[in-house]
């Protein structure tokens, strides 16, 4: 799987760091990440002919593009087909999909087809084209969005061996993409109360605003202007001093850290 990319702040402080002349192997205990992606980025800054400090009034997303430019169309780099984007889109809603299955498929049918990373990268940079959307800014501690993955888990008792299906609740915060998992019995009210309860125990604090799906312990009724949260998760809302915003229906970009992370546990 691709490494995930830094954030725009930390890219810009590899950079500092390096024109302070610390070494590639320095900076990246510093950061806390691999030899590797400090050396990567530093090339990546290299060969767009950037130094340090940034062109005055450079923000994070012309920094972004410079570092990151858009792939090479397959059919301009060689003769490999290209996968059917649309069609990797439309599979991908499907439940239990993901892109790496999806690549496989691919391979299946095209031996000598593209890797797995230039498949997610290009992908990426299709759907930035085909589906442009607004970039979501979060401040540090103000959001964090909960919702259940998709599929159960099995939960197995060490003594009896017995094995339970579990809900796997999953919650991130906005902006660090930190994140909570639990597993519990159910969807149900007093089980989705229980791990935000947790939730906000294992924070130390409380967040200014929860983002939560529209799933029925949480949202009565799920419309798209005014929605109507559910009573007792209201109340609980007043207790701990926080807000609950409902994502829209239909549109999982409302979800931004949490839909990723479902995603990638499911």
């Amino acid at each position: 799987m691709p490494t995930q990319r830094l954030s725009m702040r930390r890219i810009r402080e590899v950079l500092r760091l390096r024109h302070q002349g610390l070494t590639e192997r320095v900076i990246a205990h510093m950061l806390g990440v691999s030899n590797g992606v400090v050396h990567g980025y530093v090339r990546r800054a290299r060969l767009a002919g950037l130094s340090w400090p940034l062109p005055e009034g450079m923000d994070d997303e012309g920094l972004e593009l410079l570092l990151f430019p858009a792939p090479t169309a397959a059919s301009q780099s060689d003769r490999r087909p290209a996968p059917d984007w649309v069609y990797v889109e439309k599979e991908l809603r499907r439940r239990s999909v993901t892109r790496l299955l999806l690549w496989e498929e691919y391979r299946a049918a095209n031996p000598d087809g593209f890797g797995y990373t230039w498949f997610c990268t290009t992908f990426e940079a299709w759907k930035q084209r085909a589906r442009p959307s607004m970039r979501q800014t979060h401040i540090g501690g103000e959001k964090v969005f909960v919702d259940f993955a998709g599929d159960t888990i099995d939960i197995f008792d060490p003594i009896t061996g017995e094995v339970r299906a579990m809900k796997l609740f999953v919650a991130a915060m906005g902006a660090s993409n930190y994140t909570y998992a639990e597993a519990c019995p159910s969807e149900s009210l007093s089980d989705w109360i229980g791990v935000h309860a947790n939730l906000f125990r294992y924070l130390g604090g409380v967040p200014k605003f929860v983002v939560c799906d529209n799933l029925k312990a949480a949202v009565t009724n799920p419309d798209r202007y005014d929605p109507g949260i559910n009573r007792t998760y209201a109340e609980m809302a007043g207790h701990y001093g926080t807000a609950i915003l409902a994502a829209r229906p239909r549109r999982p970009k409302d979800k931004g850290s949490d839909s990723y992370c479902t995603s990638s546990v499911t």
